[in-house]
């Protein structure tokens, strides 16, 4: 038998099958593909630690190895318009003139790209990232913004949208009081056009992610929240194209993997679950 539609005004929660009362986490490990450390510690952290969802940096070098390594596993696009490491650079997979600074490469802060970057050139590019990832077999199950460039400007953010809306893909939304200092409104708009996302985001960075657990998880809210870190196996790789955050990134490798935040997550009775479920309503 088919089970009966939830009333309309039933909560995310509700609509995923769950109670209202439960607290529900996602756990994504951003800048797959950003390298092959990063790839190794976000498998890793998929497969025998915490981590529920990643997303990947489509533009990067070791993108096409990350769609391999996490074949079948529930993988997102991080859509990038940056490239912000001084010696590690990388291009966009089109050729838009306010994509790209005077060497060629993605621009280094989200202030450049805001500054210059245009909405259809990064509509364009933002399609190829995912069209791309598809291409690849990744089974995209949702959308997020790299250095938040696409949810950091209104028109920006509307194309965001509307590459939700064309691939039928949930999106990591900014929190609530985050989108009432930008000011145009990005929570009631998602939710106008149907675009789904979770009720809360607990943003980390740059504090050490398993700190923030502690302190996050024992108070959390009834309701689907997310969470991201960037897991990366510590070493030369990692600290010769970010030495500026390599401890970090070794802690959040070292965190996903480490049974202690599993067992914070039980005892506080915290379920998790990846974006996937999110993009089947």
């Amino acid at each position: 038998m088919t089970p009966a539609p939830r009333p309309a005004s039933a909560t995310l929660a509700e609509r995923l099958g769950y109670a209202a009362t439960d607290r529900i986490l996602i756990i994504n490990c951003d800048d797959l593909g950003v390298s092959r450390v990063a790839n190794r510690a976000t498998l890793d952290a998929m497969t025998r630690g915490s981590a529920t969802s990643a997303t990947l940096m489509v533009p990067c070098p070791w993108a096409w190895e990350a769609a391999r390594l996490t074949a079948g596993r529930d993988v997102g696009v991080h859509l990038t318009l940056t490239s912000e490491y001084p010696g590690y650079r990388w291009r966009g997979l089109t050729d838009g003139a306010s994509l790209h600074d005077a060497d060629g490469f993605l621009a280094a802060t989200t202030a450049a790209a805001l500054a210059r970057v245009d909405p259809e050139e990064a509509r364009a590019e933002g399609r190829a990232q995912i069209e791309t990832a598809l291409g690849w077999g990744v089974d995209v199950t949702h959308l997020d913004a790299h250095m938040n460039v696409f949810q950091a400007r209104s028109d920006l953010f509307e194309v965001y949208l509307d590459l939700a809306a064309a691939f039928r893909l949930p999106v990591r939304m900014v929190s609530g009081d985050e989108a009432a200092a930008q000011g145009f409104r990005a929570r009631e708009r998602a939710a106008a056009r149907g675009t789904l996302f979770t009720d809360d985001i607990v943003w980390p960075w740059p504090r050490r992610t398993l700190d923030v657990l502690h302190e996050v998880v024992p108070r959390l809210a009834p309701g689907v929240t997310e969470i991201f870190a960037h897991p990366v196996e510590d070493g030369e790789e990692l600290r010769g194209y970010d030495p500026a955050h390599a401890d970090l990134k070794a802690h959040d490798a070292l965190c996903l993997t480490d049974p202690a935040a599993g067992a914070l997550l039980a005892r506080h009775g915290v379920r998790r679950i990846s974006h996937r479920a999110l993009r089947a309503l």
